[in-house]
């Protein structure tokens, strides 16, 4: 994959070049040149003209944001699946999606994401919730009575508002997914306190309140059960890199930026380093926050200047 994109991904190859790494380097996931996301943003990644699907970040008026131009819907719909079914027994799910925020963005890559499953769902019973009211009773009882279990997904910020507007007691075996988004939005609060004011919110266990980490410029989601410790399908690696050399891989325990090797960027660019700070132990990993500047330095040769 390094030898596919270093010859077709001209952004990534002279990043490369710029590091001195040539293309037939022997490489592997701590050794690896990872482009910082922000190359989403300040350059085109991929094939602008060859995309089935365009995603695009949120972002305020007037803010720069990023994008990933998807040549192959397929890969992402198999990455989707093959993903959320590596963590979770998907079809005794039925998905319901709260999204306030993200319909404004019609290039979401989450609010895609949800179609899919939604789609995807024999029952017929995932949907979309309405915003701004609570989760009918009646839809739950038709859940429960179809021997089916509620897989609640939506952004922290939706999710917090709906818990203090709308709390109501879901099935016991109910999950909740959150998919980050807390500190743009509203106060910031910690991913442990959160989790437990929608579990007090919701009537469930706090170990059924999961976390989903994935952004516009990946194309597959890591997931965690709870335990804040996020778990990658295969063809995901994590590594933890150096904030001031982010060529230099950290062992287990330490802090630092999280680098992603995500096979399913094939079309574009599988080797990122993002600006979350965050650790990892084996084969698990645990975001710490945002790293502060985002805008790491030497970043700026990235771009061609007209």
């Amino acid at each position: 994959m390094f030898k596919l994109q270093f010859q077709n991904e001209p952004v990534f190859r002279r990043f490369c070049e710029a590091l001195r790494v040539e293309e037939n380097e022997l490489l592997n996931a701590d050794t690896v040149p990872l482009l910082p996301v922000e190359a989403f943003r300040d350059a085109t990644i991929g094939d602008s003209e060859l995309a089935e699907i365009t995603f695009k970040s949120s972002g305020t008026t007037g803010t720069k944001r990023s994008i990933h131009y998807v040549k192959s819907a397929d890969i992402y719909r198999e990455s989707i699946s093959q993903g959320i079914r590596h963590f979770y027994p998907i079809d005794s799910f039925v998905i319901l999606g709260y999204t306030p925020g993200y319909h404004e963005n019609p290039n979401s890559s989450l609010i895609w994401m949800l179609q899919y499953l939604i789609e995807e769902d024999t029952s017929r019973m995932s949907r979309f919730l309405p915003l701004g009211k609570p989760i009918s009773e009646k839809l739950i009882s038709d859940i429960r009575n179809a021997h089916k279990r509620i897989m609640l997904f939506g952004a922290a910020f939706g999710l917090m508002d709906m818990a203090e507007t709308f709390p109501i007691k879901l099935p016991a075996d109910s999950i909740i997914m959150e998919t980050g988004g807390m500190k743009t939005h509203r106060r910031e609060m910690k991913r442990q306190d959160m989790h437990q004011k929608l579990a007090d919110a919701f009537g469930l266990a706090s170990e059924n309140i999961h976390s989903e980490y994935g952004m516009t410029e990946l194309l597959s989601q890591a997931y965690s059960d709870g335990s804040g410790w996020f778990r990658s399908p295969p063809w995901m690696r994590i590594s933890i890199r150096n904030p001031e050399n982010p060529m230099q891989a950290l062992p287990d325990g330490e802090e630092g930026l999280i680098g992603i090797i995500d096979l399913a960027n094939v079309h574009s660019c599988s080797f990122l380093l993002t600006g979350d700070k965050g650790v990892r132990d084996k084969d698990c990993f645990m975001v710490l926050g945002r790293y502060e500047p985002e805008n790491l330095r030497g970043c700026n040769f990235l771009i061609d200047k007209d």
